[in-house]
């Protein structure tokens, strides 16, 4: 008998595990699939290296990290040592739930020399964890992310929430698309709501600058434009469609994104332009509006019940050292106990 402690259990036991900035929609994901909110202990060295601690019991069960990766440089490492962390205390399988997914827009090398980082990005986040749950990532020229990682990626779309949000919000609706490859995702949108729809003709001179061309859409103008995207990074474009609607004698817009990571202040500008801005909550922003939690959790049920009993075993648990046995009362040889703090 294999000395595996994942092996036993029950595999429908599953713990949320949020890393910091990610509370409020752990809680939200754990309240809607019926599963035990964990925490996590993470602080800074005075040197700048990571300390992570697992308050929770893992041993045996299926572990959720959630983390958006709106932000990566920053936390990433911290979120390794988590996932390794839980590993070696004997979780069954450890998933990274990431609502915002990072490094795909650098899907090939422009110039001479340019590291190819969505490739790089998801070897490392493969080699961490055996399974990768995301919501509508800036897929390109990747035709799925199963192109990039080698664990099983699930793949969810917001666009039938955003869709409900404006059917309940808007009168008369008129949804308009950032450019032509978004077409058919705006098409599915006004589809569900059986609204008109348009995409815009976006020119795009770097990763700052981009110029939109509108066609004629005077026969619309009654109705209220609601200009939908993905991904709200620069901004550039909503703020240029939202500038040149009222040439058209529109109202101000609405603005319905996934992911609102509005970079500096492309939020401020944009608000200025626009009737309202609402975004997902897949990355935390005044804008948050349209919970994910509930679409992300049905997926993970969905999937827990055709995997039942399935269990992939990247490497067993280590044992516990002396160290780890000794529980609270053991500090990092680098960092002595707060008891000890000014004492020579």
């Amino acid at each position: 008998m294999s000395g595996d402690r994942r092996t036993t259990g029950n595999p429908g036991m599953r713990l949320i595990l949020p890393l910091p900035g990610n509370e409020t929609f752990a809680r939200r994901l754990a309240e809607a699939g019926g599963w035990e909110l964990g925490a996590i202990e993470t602080r800074r060295f005075p040197d700048g290296e990571t300390y992570v601690r697992i308050l929770s019991d893992v041993a045996d069960k299926t572990i959720d990290l959630v983390c958006t990766l709106a932000r990566p440089d920053d936390g990433f490492l911290r979120l390794v040592f988590a996932a390794d962390a839980a590993r070696a205390l004997g979780a069954r399988e450890v998933t990274l739930i990431a609502p915002y997914l990072s490094y795909m827009r650098q899907d090939r090398r422009f110039r001479l020399g340019e590291a190819i980082t969505s490739k790089t990005f998801a070897r490392l986040v493969s080699a961490t964890f055996d399974r990768l749950v995301t919501v509508d990532p800036h897929l390109h020229r990747y035709p799925a992310l199963s192109a990039l990682y080698t664990i099983p990626a699930q793949t969810l779309h917001a666009a039938p929430l955003l869709a409900d949000w404006i059917a309940a919000e808007v009168g008369e609706p008129f949804i308009i698309g950032p450019d032509e490859e978004s077409e058919q995702w705006v098409s599915e949108i006004a589809r569900r709501i059986g609204a008109p729809y348009a995409v815009l003709r976006k020119i795009r001179h770097g990763d700052r600058k981009v110029d939109v061309e509108l066609p004629d859409f005077s026969q619309w103008k009654a109705r209220c434009p609601v200009l939908v995207d993905d991904i709200a990074s620069s901004g550039h474009t909503l703020i240029e469609a939202a500038r040149k609607l009222p040439l058209q004698g529109f109202q101000r817009p609405v603005c319905a994104v996934v992911h609102g990571v509005f970079a500096e202040d492309s939020y401020e500008r944009l608000k200025g332009l626009a009737d309202r801005i609402v975004s997902s909550d897949s990355i935390p922003h005044e804008s948050n509006t349209i919970r994910l939690a509930p679409l992300i959790a049905a997926a993970i049920t969905s999937a827990e019940e055709a995997q039942e009993g399935i269990i992939r075993h990247r490497r067993p648990p280590e044992p516990l050292d002396e160290v780890e046995r000794a529980g609270v009362d053991s500090f990092p040889a680098s960092d002595p106990p707060p008891w000890t703090s000014g004492v020579r």
